[in-house]
């Protein structure tokens, strides 16, 4: 028997029915069964998972080859045990509950022999609702753990040499219950000559099941903290301090480490959240550099020092006070922004404040701080005027917000945020009216009171705030949410006008003027623009 190009590794434990999609989606490949060994462990399951897999092993029974072993706990014993038999010039790992498209191996196979790639990346998306992050997939290309993208895909769904496999005798943790596949992964990209990325054709579809059963989404937080403890420590051994490694950390710090330290943390028993904030603390106190801390948003940057400082009461409050009011002020000093969480300037704390200063974007902070209070129309003579309250999430020196109106639509770039930065050069119009600013009693902001002149033209134009954070500008636009709007309404008495006051579909506060009436043009006029039309024609 020729050797096949590639072995399929399939670690199995209750996989049913998506499995068997999954062993369809192989033995269907393009590069056909000849060049193709399906290497399937069934972990001790306990639905028809183990019979599925011994009814392809009867109907292929030169590609698949199944074997049955004891729960073992996790995908890492089994993808050793078909390791040890695996005979392939490549080998691949798949999920059983995931499958791939027809084309993979043989576009993957193919890649590594072209360009003598030790590792190739197919491309992955996700279904059902499987989060799959796609910032690697920019074009068929080869990378390097110093590429920012990479790190943030270190699932061990991947084409690996063999060779390269067992010169460095990689294998799989067994005793880490999630995440054991990221220390074989990061350590074959360490000692990979070449990686490739295939983005033009999608190689992988990854399932999430209808019962969030995926071991991913079933590990609890201690164990998680230990995966991520053991990944780090033998990460660390591989990549020495620098750029390099900060690149590969970048990744647990913003999804393993942030995701132990969310809205579900206060709800744990205290003696957890003690020993949580503890190996979160050291991994920070070990690994958390300067350059990570100043690329960190503050959010997290916040809740990793408090967990350094071993402030679990302060943690446990900034945690769950954002998740039931939205997140804190921004305290304006100078040229200078803090978010004012828990442990703030405080001695106890002992945090220092550079840990609380906004470096980053803040526009979706600022969006989601900003609110409508009430809104009516003040008429004084002819001059009518717009009468806003709102309440921005910012405290301190506010003398630069103010309410514009803004012709044109806030540009795409500004949709998800919700607001936008201005760049320095970009033209702002012109605040008009009268402003007041003062703190909210409870102190979470301030209330600026606007009063906007309206001008009898035929216009429609966004309310918009613009205020100075930390150095740069930021463009608000005004929301309407759930609050009654005033009564459109006539004013002027030469040319009378209609004014509205309404939100567009994204809810934003948007103001129309228009002439109740346009004058008829005088029989010259008809007659000019009738003679025009016809010379286009």
């Amino acid at each position: 028997m020729t050797e096949p190009a590639v072995t399929v590794v399939v670690a199995v434990y209750n996989t049913m029915p998506y499995l068997t999609e999954c062993l369809n989606s192989l033995v269907g490949q393009s590069i056909g069964k000849e060049r193709l060994e399906v290497i399937a462990v069934d972990d001790g399951s306990t639905d028809d998972s183990g019979k599925e897999l011994d009814r392809f092993a009867e109907l292929y029974p030169g590609t698949v080859k199944v074997l049955h072993q004891a729960n073992s706990g996790g995908p890492a014993a089994p993808s050793n045990r078909a390791l040890e038999l695996a005979t392939g010039r490549y080998v691949y790992f798949i999920g059983s509950d995931d499958h791939l498209g027809e084309e993979a191996l043989e576009r993957m196979v193919a890649c590594a022999d072209a360009n003598g790639s030790d590792v190739v990346i197919g491309k992955m998306v996700g279904t059902n609702g499987r989060y799959v992050h796609q910032k690697l997939y920019t074009g068929n290309r080869d990378v390097t753990l110093d590429d920012p993208a990479l790190p943030f895909t270190l699932a061990n769904t991947k084409l690996f040499r063999r060779e390269l496999v067992e010169k460095h005798k990689l294998r799989f943790p067994e005793d880490m219950p999630v995440g054991s596949d990221q220390p074989f992964t990061i350590e074959a990209c360490v000692r990979a000559r070449k990686i490739s990325v295939i983005s033009d054709y999608t190689c992988y579809y990854a399932v999430k099941r209808g019962d969030a059963s995926n071991i991913t989404y079933r590990a609890d937080h201690l164990a998680r903290l230990r995966c991520v403890q053991r990944i780090m420590e033998h990460t660390a051994a591989l990549i020495p301090a620098g750029t390099r490694r900060d690149a590969v950390f970048k990744r647990h710090f913003d999804w393993e480490l942030t995701k132990l330290l969310q809205e579900d943390f206060p709800l744990l028993d205290a003696d957890t959240r003690r020993e949580v904030c503890e190996g979160v603390g050291a991994l920070v106190d070990a690994y958390f550099t300067d350059g990570l801390r100043d690329r960190t948003g503050v959010k997290r940057r916040v809740r990793f020092g408090l967990a350094r400082s071993g402030a679990v009461e302060e943690l446990t409050r900034a945690i769950a006070e954002e998740d039931e009011h939205g997140p804190p002020p921004f305290l304006l000093e100078g040229r200078r922004a803090f978010a004012a969480y828990p442990g703030f300037r405080d001695p106890a704390v002992g945090l220092d404040e550079r840990w609380y200063e906004a470096r980053e974007t803040v526009a979706g902070r600022l969006a989601s701080g900003t609110t409508l209070e009430s809104a009516r129309w003040e008429q004084s003579g002819e001059q009518l005027t717009l009468a806003l309250e709102l309440r921005l999430g910012v405290v301190g020196d506010t003398s630069s917000a103010v309410v514009v109106l803004a012709q044109g639509a806030m540009p795409k770039t500004a949709d998800k945020a919700g607001a936008r930065k201005l760049p320095a050069d970009a033209a702002r119009p012109k605040a008009l009216g009268e402003f007041a600013r003062e703190p909210a009693e409870d102190g979470t902001g301030t209330l600026l009171s606007a009063r906007i002149p309206i001008e009898p033209v035929r216009a429609k134009r966004g309310v918009r705030v613009h205020v100075d954070v930390a150095g740069s500008t930021y463009e608000i636009p005004v929301r309407t949410e759930s609050l009654p709007m005033p009564l459109a309404r006539r004013w002027g008495s030469r040319t009378p006008y209609r004014v509205a006051a309404r939100p567009n579909s994204k809810g934003r506060l948007v103001i129309t003027t228009a002439p109740l009436w346009e004058p008829k043009p005088s029989v010259g006029a008809r007659l000019r623009r009738t003679l025009s039309r016809s010379k286009r024609k």
